[in-house]
């Protein structure tokens, strides 16, 4: 949803971007032309696998993945090692945004977006951790069921 197609916003700190893999980071790439294919290995290998998902607990890894997409991977790893739940980490993320627009005022225009996208990460989080608590109360035997 967050990573669409082909933009070259001058504005945009990442330059030229298509499915949110952007040329200032990849300056060799042909970014008009990026697959999807090839958006999805550079995901995996320089943003999952660089900010260590797989070891990390879901849902929490899927907010530092989505964090490492947007913000980078060190801002990604750094946070995760300040924050106390992933609660705490979306906060920390949502006041670098805020930061962001305090000390460069035109990135105004992409507040919106920065926060939405926090938001709907939020409420991905809150629905998986709601479910894995349900699943939990289901797992706990009862007094009739032991035989």
């Amino acid at each position: 949803k967050w990573e669409g197609g082909y933009k070259n916003d001058p504005n945009d700190p990442g330059g030229e971007t298509n499915y949110g893999i952007a040329k200032r980071y990849h300056p060799s790439l042909d970014i008009k032309n990026l697959t999807p294919e090839q958006a999805t290995s550079i995901y995996a290998t320089e943003y999952w696998d660089a900010s260590g998902c797989d070891s990390i607990p879901f849902p929490f890894n899927v907010a530092v993945f989505d964090t490492a997409v947007n913000c980078g991977v060190d801002r990604a790893t750094a946070w995760m090692k300040q924050a106390v739940d992933v609660n705490n980490y979306l906060m920390l993320r949502k006041q670098f945004y805020y930061d962001q627009v305090n000390k460069i005022p035109t990135r105004i225009k992409y507040l919106k977006g920065w926060l939405s996208r926090v938001a709907d990460l939020q409420k991905f989080v809150d629905i998986q951790v709601q479910a894995a608590a349900q699943q939990e109360r289901l797992d706990v035997p009862r007094w009739g069921s032991l035989g």
